[in-house]
């Protein structure tokens, strides 16, 4: 999850490699420019993308933004996780995602909650990330 690998019991399943973290990013960076959400960008079942790290996608999403004269001002999420704990991997998070969008990573925010138990998350069955990023023109 963002771009660390977190070890634990359990796993995560996806197309590319399941990143919840930076998918959530990605989604609220591509709602923030206009440009769709990941699945537009970078569509599910395409040979290219199974298995690729969702860093590269994050590294050509902001490639996008600067061809339209933006630039992210700062990035915020919110991972959703009964477990395991994740407070220890947030500053690594931090390091990756941001040498992946070429920002200061004083402009990536992470914080981890989880849901005391309630719900599928609660049960373990899986974890949710929620992102808001703010962008501006390139001056």
């Amino acid at each position: 999850m963002g771009g660390v690998d977190i070890p634990y019991v359990k796993g995560l399943s996806g197309w590319s490699d399941a990143d919840v973290v930076t998918h959530a990013i990605i989604d609220a960076l591509c709602g923030a420019a206009n440009l769709g959400d990941i699945g537009t960008l970078f569509p599910s079942q395409e040979p290219e993308y199974k298995d690729i790290s969702s860093l590269v996608l994050l590294s050509k999403t902001g490639e996008l933004l600067e061809a339209k004269g933006l630039r992210v001002v700062n990035i915020d999420v919110t991972i959703i996780a009964q477990s395991p704990q994740l407070c220890p991997f947030i500053p690594e998070m931090r390091k990756h995602l941001s040498q992946a969008l070429g920002v200061d990573s004083r402009q990536v925010t992470i914080k981890a909650t989880t849901t005391d138990g309630l719900g599928f998350i609660g049960r373990g069955e899986g974890i949710a990330a929620q992102s808001v990023a703010l962008i501006t023109t390139i001056s």
